[in-house]
């Protein structure tokens, strides 16, 4: 399997980091993607410094929409720059969150728009973070459009109706542990209804770790508790989930940088 989305640069993980990654092969994950985009701006330095330690780590670079009041020029063009490495296969997670507000909503459009066009121009794929702003973020792209780089909504969260939304811009939906919480019958269900070529899963570790983890750090090899969820909805054997996530997440992501190569 592969976890799309996972944040191994974290502090959280500076205790165990070679362990977190041991457990991940051991449980057997062949690729895990950690995203640039986790806090401040060297983050995206630290992803990439880990993407290039292990040859199963890969990484995006970004501003996550948190923190794009502080996307200023200089900021945005080491992303641009840091975006060239042969290990970096997106860009984000950007988009809008308007349940924290952070950042302004204004600076947080800008920053999205402007991530639009990199991942476009880069052709690689978007990785995109929302929350309550899913109107927005759909006209988003849909005006800048994202040509043949493709992406995701990451930790997908929301109804069928914004699965159709985003599913037919292209995108791919990525479905995280909330998936497996008990008040989660809607997310379930844009679960069940997910094309199988569409369909991605991820940890967003050390965030939101399955039932029956719940409460603990996550970690990249629990993507296995997930995955067995989304077989359950879906109708599907574990093995054919973890096939089929697999190998959307290497064609969104892997195989995309190395056509850029």
């Amino acid at each position: 399997m592969i976890d799309s989305h996972c944040h191994l640069d974290m502090e959280r993980f500076d205790g165990d980091r070679d362990e977190v990654i041991a457990r991940a092969r051991a449980a057997g994950l062949t690729a895990m993607i950690t995203i640039g985009a986790g806090g401040p701006f060297e983050c995206n330095r630290a992803a990439v410094r880990l993407a290039h330690e292990h040859p199963d780590v890969w990484a995006t670079v970004g501003v996550h929409p948190h923190d794009a009041a502080g996307l200023d020029e200089a900021a945005f063009a080491e992303i641009e720059r840091l975006a060239d490495d042969e290990r970096v296969v997106g860009i984000g997670e950007t988009g809008l969150d308007f349940y924290y507000d952070n950042s302004p909503r204004e600076r947080q459009e800008e920053a999205m728009r402007r991530f639009v066009e990199l991942a476009r121009r880069k052709h690689l794929p978007l990785v995109i973070h929302v929350r309550d702003a899913y109107e927005l973020c759909a006209a988003i792209v849909r005006e800048e459009g994202l040509g043949g780089a493709g992406g995701v909504i990451h930790c997908f969260s929301g109804d069928r109706a914004a699965a159709r939304t985003f599913l037919d811009l292209g995108l791919h939906l990525s479905f995280s542990g909330i998936v497996t919480f008990k008040n989660a019958d809607e997310l379930r269900a844009a679960a069940a209804m997910t094309p199988a070529d569409r369909l991605l899963v991820e940890t967003d570790a050390p965030f939101l770790a399955p039932v029956p983890l719940r409460g603990k750090r996550n970690e990249p090899a629990f993507v296995l508790h997930t995955a067995a969820l989304l077989a359950e909805v879906r109708g599907e054997s574990p093995e054919a989930v973890a096939a089929t996530t697999t190998e959307n997440a290497r064609r969104l992501f892997l195989e995309r940088r190395a056509a850029t190569r």
